[in-house]
């Protein structure tokens, strides 16, 4: 299987590239791949930028060279109530800052579902492998915007009550796989919890513990396929 992991930031990327045997950089439009092998899969990981245009436009190119049979979108996320370092296995996924006027829902991107979906088989496999008690599947809601408050967390909540993280740059990618037919899935850990204490203090001190949950566990997901 050909898979495609995208992931927001440099120092995500780094942790991922860990993963793969024998790799290699390429560089299409601007976009740096890191091509390699995990397990029996050909595996190509990118770094797609923050938000929802880059790494739309990110996804495209990458989807449009490499023509994946999956993508995985992986890395970190704010928790809507969720603990700091739990796994976040997306089983939906939504825009928490669009809406197209009269007629339409909060949250739906004209001509797509409001909650868009990863491959079932993706979330069928993460389901069997993710077994601790530390990983959860649930809603994550995406915007152009880093969330850092309780009121902001609130607002969104009051569109979707059922809301367990945000980031910027999930549905963008779910979005873009849609319009390309090709399946996805996406994987976080929650690096800080807005509205509970200092939420920017807690993402960057995330760092220094290397979330690195997220990614073995995308290694077992991968591995297992």
């Amino acid at each position: 299987m050909k898979i495609a992991i995208l992931a927001a930031m440099q120092k995500e990327l780094e942790l991922l590239l860990s993963l793969l045997d024998s790799p290699a950089e390429m560089e299409y439009e601007g976009v740096s791949l890191h091509k390699g092998t995990l397990g029996t899969h050909e595996v190509y990981i990118a770094k797609c930028g923050i938000g929802k245009v880059n790494s739309a436009l990110a996804a495209y190119k990458v989807i449009k060279t490499v023509e994946p049979d999956l993508v995985i979108n992986s890395g970190v996320a704010g928790g809507a109530g969720v603990p700091i370092g739990t796994l976040l296995i997306a089983d939906r996924v939504a825009y928490c800052d669009v809406w197209c006027g009269p007629g339409t829902e909060y949250g739906e991107a004209d001509g797509y579902p409001l909650f868009m979906s990863p491959s079932s088989r993706f979330l069928d496999l993460a389901r069997r492998v993710a077994k601790d008690g530390n990983t959860r599947f649930g809603l994550i809601c995406s915007g152009d915007k880093f969330i850092s408050s309780a009121d902001e967390i609130a607002f969104i909540r009051s569109h979707f009550p059922e809301v367990d993280a945000v980031d910027m740059e999930s549905a963008s990618i779910a979005q873009t796989c849609i319009s390309c037919g090709v399946p996805f899935g996406i994987v976080r850990v929650v690096s800080d919890t807005p509205g509970e204490g200092e939420n920017i203090e807690q993402y960057t001190n995330f760092w220094n513990d290397a979330p690195m949950r997220t990614f073995s566990a995308v290694h077992t997901i991968i591995e297992s396929l």
